[in-house]
């Protein structure tokens, strides 16, 4: 379910930063912002629904999750595809938050 909640917070973080990017950097609607602002607040509260003990933990596993997604939105979106270096790297961070997120810890 970890998987699943950050997987739902990466989009939207993406989607809210992406707002910002269209609106500033390729000169969209002011309008862009609200469902930015909105998808930033939900991505804030989709962060806050994972079950451990400390924030940095949650946020640190969520790094490797942020940067396999945002290589998606790059295929997806945007329309370039990612090269081999781009998945190596997403792949070596899916690792390292997996390690993060599965380590057992004692109590």
């Amino acid at each position: 379910m970890t998987y699943l909640i950050y997987i739902a917070a990466a989009l939207a973080e993406i989607a809210g930063c992406f707002s910002f990017w269209a609106w500033w950097r390729l000169e969209m609607s002011p309008l862009w912002l609200a469902p930015g602002l909105i998808s930033l607040a939900l991505f804030g509260f989709l962060l806050a629904l994972v079950d451990t003990s400390a924030a940095g933990r949650a946020y640190a596993a969520y790094g490797g999750i942020y940067i396999a997604a945002s290589l998606g939105w790059l295929r997806l979106v945007e329309g370039v595809r990612p090269d081999r270096w781009d998945l190596a790297g997403a792949a070596i961070c899916i690792a390292g938050a997996s390690v993060i997120l599965l380590a057992p810890r004692g109590a």
